[in-house]
């Protein structure tokens, strides 16, 4: 069912690779989606995949208040050598501190030039140089919020199941990815739209903010990637997964012994057309709309 719109989805969507190295000089990384929207260099992502990014800018301040108090109680000469030593080691620093991140989309040397975050839709708009899209000629069409149905079996796609293992380097003070990193392979996964959420309104309040509910959840790897129908048509960008009570049990036997266990569902939570083509008018960017 899905193997052209497959096909489709797979010419504008691209990973998104979030890296970040601790205070204690460890490093990890996050894996998603992003969805490169038109010919003039806008894409369109999870709000979330982008949280490294606010989260260094408050452990920056952190960082610094934290060092001021080790600098102060350093200069202060009446104290003795032992002394000195004993209250700053008595300041604790966080080790998960930020210190330094690097957001990959698709190719090195990409910078953002414009952007507009919505976090409380979970939606991210942004436009790099339109000289890293040459090439990309398949751009999304975007639903018509009037005219999608519950029960249209749609599809996720993105890049679970990969791991990013980079490293930092000391000397340059640059991330680096393993050599046989790309390409990232894509993974679909297909679910049924089942209805619409909404989560109250926007801090403006000049919003509802609406998702839309899949029947399967969307999988690590997949955030801000695209949640299609049969025909490639954009119906949300997938945000998150809630866990739903089934409202019974189920019995187990661990090690000779029965258990009963409550049962439960996963679905998806995507951002919903509606939030979607109207951010998008409100910027003039430039879109697609399939009715």
């Amino acid at each position: 069912m899905f193997r052209q719109a497959y096909d489709k989805a797979s010419k504008f969507t691209q990973p998104l690779i979030v890296t970040y190295r601790f205070f204690d000089k460890t490093v990890d990384s996050g894996l998603g989606s992003f969805i490169i929207l038109n010919d003039e260099g806008w894409i369109m992502t999870a709000a979330h995949n982008l949280e490294v990014s606010f989260a260094f800018n408050q452990h920056q301040k952190e960082l610094k208040e934290y060092q001021e108090k080790v600098d102060k109680i350093n200069a202060n000469k009446q104290l003795k050598d032992s002394q000195r030593k004993n209250l700053a080691r008595s300041i604790k620093p966080n080790p998960k501190w930020v210190t330094d991140f690097m957001i990959w989309f698709g190719a090195d040397g990409i910078d953002i030039q414009e952007f507009h975050i919505y976090g409380d839709h979970d939606i991210a708009l942004l436009r790099i140089d339109k000289k890293f899209i040459q090439g990309f000629n398949d751009f999304p069409r975007i639903k018509d919020p009037n005219s999608i149905k519950w029960g249209t079996s749609l599809c996720k796609l993105g890049y679970p199941f990969y791991s990013i293992n980079a490293t930092f380097d000391e000397a340059t003070k640059k991330f680096s990815f393993p050599p046989n990193l790309l390409p990232i392979p894509r993974f679909p996964i297909e679910g049924m739209y089942t209805r619409n959420l909404i989560a109250g309104k926007s801090q403006d309040g000049t919003m509802d903010i609406m998702y839309l509910e899949t029947s399967s959840p969307g999988l690590k790897g997949q955030s801000g990637g695209p949640i299609f129908d049969s025909e490639g048509h954009i119906y949300a960008i997938q945000s998150k997964n809630v866990t739903l009570p089934l409202g019974f049990k189920g019995t187990v036997e661990i090690n000779g012994k029965k258990v009963e266990e409550n049962q439960f569902i996963n679905v998806g939570i995507g951002v919903h057309t509606q939030t979607i083509v109207t951010l998008l008018g409100k910027h003039n960017i430039k879109f697609d709309i399939a009715s």
